[in-house]
């Protein structure tokens, strides 16, 4: 197994969003939006693909990823040629790489208990999700139902794993782990959905955060599940521009792909 020493390796320059509640100059409340530069070593930080699947039960949510995927690629491409840990986490599919180096290499760090939760506000979503797929149904995408197995099988085969150096995992406390075991100080997060699996995933924004490991949202290469027939009656993609800045109001801050591909 690799070694567990902190390397030091090229830096990233980044710039991150967060939005905050202050008084303006005539004392109403507004949300105000900051960036922040930050600095990030890549052999210290990680790159999570949450629930990239090659199938979904919502064709429009298929379609939306189709056209972030090469752009995905690119971040992971370059992430890794940085150091970068490349973390694939396709949740419901472990069998499908069980006995692979990268999921091995996961199941042979040796466990590291995860901390007690830090307590944290937990405030509604701005949009309502109860009917998530705006293309459904179709003869393709059946409404799922209990007891309907998952249609989707992997990770959309245009990510490339590699088996020498990435990891695969959808549990938390697997990659708490490996994360102290590799001394990584920031996780970076892309994938689907915005408003389920990126927050609620027990790998995802709002675990990570209540176990005090930084992360952050990619804004520019995620999705939502959001039906515009739902509250607040808006389009897909606001839908999915309210929950990123939610994402940043009350949990962790974003940032662009560009930071990531662009040599600064």
């Amino acid at each position: 197994m690799e070694t567990a020493e902190p390397r030091v390796g090229p830096r990233l320059s980044v710039r991150l969003r967060e939005q905050n509640l202050v008084q303006n100059r005539s004392g109403y409340a507004v949300w105000q939006v900051e960036e922040t530069q930050r600095v990030l070593d890549a052999p210290k930080t990680a790159l999570l693909l949450c629930d990239v699947w090659n199938r979904h039960t919502c064709r429009g949510a298929e379609e939306r990823l189709e056209r972030l995927l090469p752009r995905m690629q690119q971040v992971v491409t370059a992430m890794r040629r940085r150091g970068a840990l490349i973390v694939h986490a396709p949740s419901d599919t472990m069998d499908f790489y069980a006995g692979t180096p990268a999921r091995e290499r996961v199941l042979d760090c040796p466990r590291i208990a995860t901390p007690e939760d830090l307590a944290h506000d937990d405030p509604v979503l701005p949009v309502d999700q109860a009917d998530p797929c705006d293309t459904c149904p179709d003869e393709e995408h059946p409404v799922f139902e209990t007891g309907m197995p998952w249609p989707w099988t992997r990770q959309h085969p245009a990510i490339e794993i590699d088996q020498a150096r990435d990891v695969i995992s959808c549990q938390g406390a697997e990659l708490w782990s490996y994360y102290r075991y590799r001394g990584i100080e920031q996780v970076l997060i892309m994938g689907v959905h915005t408003g389920m699996c990126i927050l609620r995933r027990t790998f995802s924004i709002k675990q990570m955060t209540r176990w005090g490991l930084p992360i952050a949202l990619i804004r520019d290469l995620t999705d939502a599940l959001y039906h515009p027939s739902k509250p607040p009656y808006v389009s897909h993609e606001e839908g999915t521009r309210l929950i990123v800045e939610y994402i940043e109001k009350f949990w962790c801050p974003t940032l662009t792909s560009d930071d990531l591909v662009v040599e600064r």
